[in-house]
């Protein structure tokens, strides 16, 4: 009887076994549908996750400037600029006078030729009369010489004047043509006074300062008014020297002006500045814009587009 409990319980220990096993088995294989899946990784964390490689080279200057070509370069860059004349003429008369008349105020566009002023021409008139007068004069003065040294002529060869006779009338001859020629020359004289005493613009631009009035006197040194010149003018600005290599002259850029929202002016770059300033590590380029139209002003502000070839943007 003690047999047979011992071999029932073995028996009964031996199913409650199996059937853990069993169950263990199913749990295993269940186990892997079950798990949820894990989540990919971002790009750049997956970048930085990963293993470094013990023997990389390390980028060379090249690939630097190529990534940084990538990144933007010129093109990433905005500077701001400001437009300059690139000369200004203090216009003064040739001769001291009194003005007659004024032709344009301060903020006029004038092209180059153009009258400015007037000066009072009473006197220097009658200087070009009285000259006209002595012309003639002169001229009547050598008529007559040139007659006289004919007839000597032809007496010297028939033999019936001596020599130092006609040598006389040869000598009357040449004072009346120098007579002639001085008496030009003071009515040319004469006459470049009167179209001096209208003054003319040096250069085309915008009358900055116009400093006389009607009834002044101005002297040979006094300044009538002051040119400042717009066409072409320059765009000065400032670069970051790591740029230093890649800006070129001949280079196209575009510039923005408040006064013009919308609207893109193209010049191209004339001067790269060779000077790093210590201060701002950064240095100077200059660009001529042709400006034709003569919206463009000296002093203005601009937005700078670097890297600009192949713009659709007119060059004006």
């Amino acid at each position: 009887m003690t047999t047979k409990r011992l071999a029932l319980a073995a028996a009964t220990l031996l199913i409650l076994l199996a059937a853990a096993c069993a169950h263990d088995g199913t749990k295993q294989a269940a186990a892997p549908t079950a798990a949820a899946p894990t989540p990919a990784l971002p790009a750049d964390v997956a970048r930085l996750a990963q293993p470094e490689k013990p023997n990389a080279p390390a980028p060379s200057a090249a690939a630097e400037t190529q990534e940084q070509s990538k990144q933007g370069g010129l093109a990433s860059l905005e500077p701001t600029g400001e437009f300059i004349s690139p000369a200004s003429s203090q216009v003064a008369p040739k001769t001291p006078g009194r003005v007659a008349t004024v032709y344009v105020d301060a903020g006029a566009r004038v092209s180059r030729g153009q009258p400015l002023l007037a000066l009072e021409t009473d006197y220097v008139k009658l200087d070009v009369q009285r000259a006209q007068a002595d012309l003639a004069r002169a001229k009547a003065g050598e008529d007559d010489a040139r007659r006289e040294w004919t007839r000597k002529k032809g007496l010297l060869a028939n033999e019936s004047i001596p020599q130092a006779t006609f040598d006389k009338s040869q000598a009357a001859l040449d004072q009346a043509q120098a007579a002639r020629q001085s008496a030009e020359t003071a009515l040319a004289l004469a006459r470049q006074k009167v179209d001096d005493s209208v003054i003319r613009s040096p250069i085309t631009g915008v009358v900055d300062q116009r400093r006389t009035n009607p009834g002044e006197r101005l002297g040979e040194a006094g300044v009538a008014f002051v040119i400042v010149q717009t066409a072409p003018l320059k765009l000065r600005f400032s670069v970051p020297e790591r740029y230093l290599a890649a800006l070129r002259t001949g280079q196209t850029i575009i510039a923005r002006v408040d006064p013009y929202p919308g609207e893109e002016f193209a010049g191209r770059i004339k001067t790269v500045g060779g000077v790093i300033d210590p201060a701002t590590r950064t240095f100077f380029a200059e660009a001529e814009f042709p400006n034709s139209d003569g919206r463009l002003r000296p002093g203005l502000f601009a937005r700078v587009e670097l890297g600009a070839e192949g713009s659709h943007a007119k060059t004006r």
